[in-house]
């Protein structure tokens, strides 16, 4: 996979002024006119790097560096405002907030995700034992069978991976989702992540504890205020970032 010179805009529009009409938000659209008050947050700025089959490699940063705009960027749901993203296959971003429906089961949500993925109806009932084992929600506290807006965060984190790992994946984006779940529960996804690696897949990492990725990624990206700061051996990069986050613990969010 190649990341070329990335870099993805946001437009954030003022309150209060120049919301007008369809008609005039229409014209504005035409002439490519920004609303009044609007303003550009550049979150990602000018990232290259190229990544290996058979790689995990981290990403960490500051609050508000661009970790998780730059993994949707790679993921395809925000196209970039310049530069470009090559990738041979396709790549699947798992995060805390990754969609299921609230409304319906653990179970109906394993169904709808395992299909979603390309598996077939028998390929999911195949599956589903050891998807609800994974995850460690227990079918005999009927929690599988209950709507996901009654799951704790943890759990609906754990069901999301337990569902994403079920497949293997060309490029396989996580987004703080092994944050959450006992000890027992990250051993298993940092035993899985490996066996997606073995398998020709590419892991990318977000998470806030440097001991997952320590354990997980061989390589690191250290992005901060959008800008790719580093990328090597993750004890280098870590020994790095952990020094740069002693000598200023409250550094300026951007």
């Amino acid at each position: 996979m190649i990341v070329d010179d990335v870099h993805v805009v946001y437009r954030v529009h003022g309150s209060g002024t120049g919301r007008g009409s369809a008609t005039s938000a229409l014209g504005r659209l035409v002439a490519r006119k920004a609303l009044p008050g609007t303003r550009d947050v550049h979150a990602v700025k000018g990232v290259s790097f190229v990544a290996r089959r058979g790689e995990a490699v981290g990403l960490v940063g500051t609050n508000g560096s661009g970790k998780s705009t730059l993994l949707r960027a790679i993921a395809g749901l925000l196209p970039p405002e310049r530069g470009r993203v090559y990738t041979d296959g396709q790549p699947t971003l798992l995060g805390v907030n990754a969609a299921l429906m609230n409304d319906l089961t653990g179970e109906r949500n394993v169904a709808l995700g395992c299909l979603a993925m390309g598996m077939t109806p028998a390929e999911t009932q195949e599956h589903y034992p050891d998807i609800v084992d994974f995850s460690g929600i227990n079918e005999r506290d009927d929690f599988i069978h209950m709507p996901m807006r009654t799951y704790s965060s943890g759990m609906a984190a754990r069901l999301r991976f337990s569902i994403a790992a079920a497949k293997a994946h060309d490029v396989l984006l996580i987004d703080e989702a092994l944050s959450t779940g006992d000890g027992s529960f990250q051993r298993r996804s940092k035993e899985r992540i490996e066996q997606l690696r073995a398998e020709a897949g590419t892991v990318f990492l977000v998470s806030h504890h440097n001991g997952t990725i320590r354990e997980t990624c061989d390589r690191t990206l250290w992005l901060e205020a959008g800008v790719l700061r580093m990328d090597g051996p993750t004890d280098e990069v870590l020994a790095a970032y952990e020094a740069f986050t002693r000598k200023d613990p409250n550094p300026r969010r951007r």
